[in-house]
């Protein structure tokens, strides 16, 4: 406004036109190396993290974060997966989280469960999982759809990929992550449910297990 009323036409010719395509690219400028310093200093930070992608309730990828930062009480949406173990006999294994475990130490929870990795798909997380914590080589094809669902807890929010899984081979249990493993009967899981002694995903889970429609696919 000033150049306009106080200076020459040239030199509010230079103002109004190439000066405010400089100051333009100043700021652009300056807002790229911003954030591009930002993602190095965190990249840095968090590099022997563990990474998760960020999604929406859909479950399409809108970004990545550190365990760290997803675990912190942000309620960054991120994937994991979830599988029920049953024997041929229809009991359904529980194991018993580590006591030294960041989120819900000491309660029995889901047979397998655990974050899906920054670009990892979700077969081969489902693999992962389920060898790491119990030894078992799964079969991918013979995995049963349980739900799809978003959990929330006081510290994270998680878009659970659900299944279930039939099998009577031997486990093996991951002793850094798990401190006991058991296959229980119907009774025995809502004794330990009405008890408090499983995590609260579980239990909406459980739920689901003594569905009508999930009955006819396994009697539990």
């Amino acid at each position: 406004v000033i150049s306009a009323f106080f200076f020459s036409k040239e030199v509010w010719a230079f103002v109004s036109g190439v000066l405010l395509y400089i100051i333009f690219g100043i700021v652009i400028l300056s807002t790229f190396l911003y954030k591009y310093i930002k993602n190095k200093f965190i990249m840095k930070k968090y590099k022997d993290d563990e990474w998760f992608d960020i999604v929406d309730n859909e479950g399409k990828i809108i970004g990545k974060a550190p365990r760290t930062i997803c675990h912190n009480g942000c309620k960054l949406l991120h994937p994991v997966v979830h599988i029920h173990i049953f024997n041929t006999h229809h009991k359904l294994l529980l194991q018993k989280r580590s006591k030294h475990k960041d989120i819900q130490p000491g309660l029995w929870d889901t047979s397998v469960g655990g974050h899906i990795s920054s670009g990892e798909k979700l077969e081969v997380a489902l693999r992962r999982e389920a060898n790491e914590e119990l030894g078992i080589n799964i079969a991918i094809e013979k995995l049963i759809p349980l739900s799809k669902y978003i959990f929330e807890s006081d510290i994270e929010k998680e878009l659970v990929f659900s299944f279930v899984y039939i099998t009577d081979d031997k486990v093996y249990f991951q002793i850094s992550e798990i401190d006991e493993v058991k296959f229980y009967s119907k009774k025995e899981i809502q004794s330990l449910v009405e008890n408090g002694q499983t995590t609260k995903n579980f239990k909406l889970e459980f739920d689901l297990l003594n569905k009508p429609e999930f009955k006819k696919i396994i009697p539990f």
